[in-house]
């Protein structure tokens, strides 16, 4: 299975996404697009805010070095916002997809594509 492809082709490739990246649970970086580079230390963070809600509810969430503010926090899914700006984080079985976006476009363009992803991936299993 090619995760590039994923990242590629349904969420940068849906022009609703503008950067994005799969990570996995046990961590490391399955695929990225290019240049978005997520450090170890935001990977374990995103990786573990979806096992201390509230403290990822009041901290918010480092992507890239730029600090994102928690709209909500909930078992699966995470939402971001910074300015215009914001990200999606969904966990799937295996893996936590990671989506920016960037105004113009909105969270309400960007999050469909990624949760119809990560529904896609935990049905077959990730």
């Amino acid at each position: 299975m090619s995760w590039q492809f994923y990242v590629d082709s349904h969420l940068v490739g849906s022009k609703k996404v503008s950067k994005a990246a799969i990570l996995g649970l046990q961590g490391g970086v399955w695929a990225a697009s290019p240049g978005y580079s997520l450090s170890q230390q935001e990977q374990k963070d995103i990786v573990s805010s979806f096992t201390d809600l509230p403290k990822t509810q009041a901290n918010g969430i480092r992507l890239a070095g730029q600090k994102f503010f928690t709209l909500k926090a909930e078992d699966r899914s995470i939402y971001l916002k910074r300015g215009t700006d914001g990200a999606v984080l969904v966990k799937t079985t295996q893996a936590v997809l990671v989506a920016e976006y960037i105004a113009p476009l909105q969270a309400g363009e960007a999050t469909p594509e990624v949760e119809k992803l990560a529904d896609y991936l935990i049905s077959v299993g990730y």
